[in-house]
């Protein structure tokens, strides 16, 4: 029998477009916004697993759906913000027109999630041991919205931004970094 949760997630990722081919590290920028949705995948599956929570206890599929979400912050998650402080920020304070202020308010935000990722792993940990049966729905909606909003304002201002400063070398070296931080194989574009 195909649960609920996991069914309430496949349609949520075919509505985010999925199954369409990913950004390689070519194309660092429109990996990073594909991050974002991704991110926006996990915050939606850990919302339907609050509900789940409520309405179930903990069983088998809140189990997985609490381990993917872990993995997912505990690995693709760390990376995304490691590019964007440790490449994209550093990469665009090299540039004349950046907003600077922007970038302050994103680090300051990185920390604010942070925040709110350590209050909300080790209670995901006991929903994967089987332990937990309910979650505090105030934690949750701090870190969902934390993410949202954060993302808005990259989506919009930040990504925009890097594109219009950044240099193709400058975006390759990006790329080039990301690839480096997964242990992955960088291939330069042949695109213009």
């Amino acid at each position: 029998m195909i649960s609920h949760l996991y069914l309430a997630t496949i349609r949520n990722m075919i509505s985010l477009n999925a199954f369409q081919a990913a950004p390689g590290f070519d194309d660092p920028l429109q990996m990073l916004r594909a991050c974002h949705d991704k991110i926006l995948q996990q915050c939606a599956t850990l919302k339907k697993l609050d509900t789940h929570l409520r309405k179930n206890g903990c069983n088998t599929q809140t189990q997985q759906a609490a381990s993917g979400i872990l993995r997912y912050f505990d690995s693709a998650g760390q990376f995304h913000h490691q590019d964007e402080e440790e490449n994209l920020f550093p990469a665009l304070l090299t540039c004349s027109d950046t907003d600077t202020g922007l970038l302050a308010c994103l680090l300051a935000e990185h920390e604010e999630m942070l925040s709110a990722w350590t209050a909300l792993r080790p209670v995901l940990l006991q929903v994967v041991a089987g332990h937990e049966t309910s979650v505090d729905s105030a934690l949750i909606e701090n870190f969902i919205t934390r993410h949202t909003d954060h993302i808005a304002i990259e989506n919009a201002q930040l990504l925009p931004m890097a594109a219009r400063l950044l240099s193709t070398q400058q975006i390759m070296l990006l790329g080039r970094k990301m690839s480096e931080r997964r242990g992955a194989k960088f291939t330069e574009s042949t695109r213009p």
